[in-house]
C-alpha cells in the first residue's frame, strides 16, 4: 500500500539515478578545508579579507552538512550494508551527525570572533580548525572506503545482495 507511492528503485537501489550524498559532502569538505586553509594564511599575513573568505565558508559548510546528512540518512536507509560494511557505515553515520553539531558550534564561535575581533583569531580558534581538519579527513576516509572497499549502491553489490548472496 504505502509502497506504491514510492518510485520504484533502480540498479543501484536508488528511486533516483545516482547517489547525491557525496556530491553534498564533497563541498562540505572543500568549504571547510578551504575555511581553514584561508584562517591559517589571514593568521600569518594578517589579510583580514581572508578571515571573510573563511567565515562564508564555514557558513555554508554548516548549511550544507545538513543536507549531507539528509541524503546519507536516506541512502544509508536504502543501501545493502552486509556484515563486513555495517561498522564502517555505523561509524560514519555517527561522526557525521556529531560533525554537524561540531561544525555549528565552531561557526557560532567564529561568529561570536568575527563581532569583537573580525581582523584576527585565538590561536585557540587555529587549534579547534587542525582538529575539525582531523574529523574531516577521516570522515572522508570512512566515506571513501564505503564507496570504493564495499561498494555501497554499486550495480554489483546491489545485484548481490537482491539474489541473497551476501552475508
Amino acid at each position: 500500500m504505502f509502497e506504491d507511492l514510492l518510485p520504484p528503485l533502480n540498479n543501484h537501489n536508488l528511486p533516483y539515478p545516482d547517489t547525491i550524498h557525496p556530491i553534498v559532502v564533497h563541498f562540505v569538505i572543500a568549504m571547510v578545508l578551504f575555511a581553514v586553509v584561508c584562517d591559517g594564511i589571514a593568521y600569518f599575513t594578517k589579510n583580514a579579507h581572508l578571515h571573510e573568505v573563511s567565515w562564508w565558508n564555514m557558513v555554508f559548510a554548516t548549511i550544507s552538512i545538513f543536507i549531507a546528512i539528509i541524503f546519507g540518512q536516506v541512502e544509508a536507509g536504502l543501501a545493502t550494508p552486509y556484515a563486513a560494511a555495517a561498522a564502517d557505515l555505523n561509524l560514519h553515520t555517527l561522526i557525521g551527525w556529531s560533525l554537524s553539531g561540531v561544525l555549528a558550534l565552531i561557526t557560532g564561535w567564529r561568529y561570536i570572533i568575527r563581532l569583537k575581533t573580525p581582523e584576527r583569531l585565538p590561536k585557540l580558534y587555529l587549534g579547534v580548525n587542525v582538529l575539525l581538519t582531523g574529523i574531516v579527513l577521516f570522515q572522508t576516509y570512512l566515506g571513501d572506503k564505503l564507496v570504493w572497499v564495499y561498494g555501497l549502491h554499486t550495480e554489483a553489490i546491489v545485484e548481490a545482495a537482491r539474489g541473497g548472496l551476501l552475508p
